[in-house]
């Protein structure tokens, strides 16, 4: 509730005996109704609050869905139905059944282990692994969370297998609805899906759909590298916070094993930016490195406009990173988009030449050729 919605509730919106007595040590009710709107204070600090506001309010600050944690892996604990009312929390948790009792059990025990994709700053894998007729065996150093069928079975959980795609649809749907619309206690345990269909394309197709709406969990009989590498990219999508812009590290990056010698680029920490940029410097034949500054993940021109990207900073950087006693090369290639901050840049850092490089990354490859062409 808001403290507005709150507030007419009171008796200063009413005002009936008792109006802003300052008996729950706030100055008036409507201050009382902020306060308890943010909830800073317990409701009965206020001796005159009636049933039908303390069941209201009760209702409205309960959490919709659960919240289960499996050795620091949470599942549920969602509170909205659109992602962009507020932002989903636990993304979609992808776990694999592995059976023990078939002959091949750990060499799928190794893919699933070694499975992995590289983010932004950060690796993803396989969340957890559940095991099937697990009998004490060896089953060697698993880095991925594991558990027993019947460690699962014990977890507050609402499982459904998923036979008929419409079926299952309807169900996370009405379930999620009845949970976070309506605060359903029936509703309220995370929901997985247990994914029983034999063809690759139709499992991953129907996966896709249940992490945007709207499985908590989604559990494999099979392991296939490729569908789990689409489902993570896309539930990364979905659980990214999109207020947030996405940024990777400030720091000194490197490329093709360069020595000290070697050129050096500029850009800020902006990861479609320092994607773009990384991606030409991998596929070029000359090593190089790459400085990021911190930009609050802002764009080049963005980040400039901001402050974000100053003459001040990148020499902060510059520092901070050590450059100097890293690398011999004296000469920083920019941004062609900043070519205005050449003289600021040169002010700020005297013992660094700044060249202006390219617009877009893409041309990076044909600038550097000419780069080396004209030493």
């Amino acid at each position: 509730m808001t403290g507005l919605q709150i507030f007419k509730y009171l008796p200063g919106a009413k005002k009936e005996e008792h109006s802003n007595c300052k008996e729950c040590g706030c100055p008036t009710c409507m201050a009382f109704a902020l306060k308890l709107a943010k909830q800073n204070i317990e409701i009965d600090k206020c001796p005159y609050v009636k049933e039908e506001l303390k069941n209201l309010y009760s209702h409205s600050i309960k959490h919709p869905q659960k919240t289960i944690e499996i050795k620091g892996l949470k599942i549920g604990g969602e509170n909205v139905l659109f992602r962009h009312e507020k932002t989903y929390i636990n993304p979609t948790v992808l776990a694999v059944v592995v059976d023990c009792n078939k002959p091949d059990y750990q060499n799928q025990l190794e893919r699933i282990n070694n499975f992995e994709i590289k983010g932004v700053n950060q690796m993803f894998n396989v969340d957890l692994i559940i095991l099937k007729n697990y009998t004490n065996q060896n089953l060697g150093e698993l880095k991925v969370n594991t558990i027993t069928i019947e460690e699962y079975e014990k977890l507050d959980i609402l499982n459904i297998e998923n036979r008929s795609f419409s079926t299952t649809k309807e169900a996370l749907i009405t379930t999620r609805k009845k949970a976070i619309l309506e605060k359903d206690d029936n509703y309220s345990n995370p929901v997985a899906v247990w994914m029983k269909t034999n063809d690759k394309y139709t499992t991953s197709a129907q996966a896709s759909y249940y992490i945007c709406k709207y499985a908590n969990m989604l559990i494999f009989e099979e392991f296939d590298e490729a569908m789990f590498s689409t489902l993570i990219s896309l539930r990364q999508n979905i659980f990214t916070d999109p207020q947030k812009p996405l940024q990777v590290e400030s720091n000194l990056y490197e490329f093709k094993e360069p020595n000290e010698n070697s050129i050096i680029f500029l850009t800020t920490n902006f990861a479609l930016t320092f994607f773009a940029v990384a991606n030409e410097l991998e596929n070029i034949d000359v090593p190089s490195y790459l400085i990021v500054i911190p930009a609050d993940g802002m764009s080049v021109l963005t980040a400039w406009s901001a402050e974000k990207f100053t003459a001040n900073i990148v020499s902060k950087t510059i520092e901070k990173l050590n450059i100097r006693e890293k690398i011999t090369t004296r000469r920083i290639i920019i941004p062609g988009l900043l070519a205005h901050m050449t003289e600021e840049l040169k002010e700020a850092v005297p013992d660094f030449e700044f060249i202006v490089g390219t617009h877009e990354a893409s041309a990076i490859r044909e600038f550097v050729k000419k780069l080396v062409a004209n030493k």
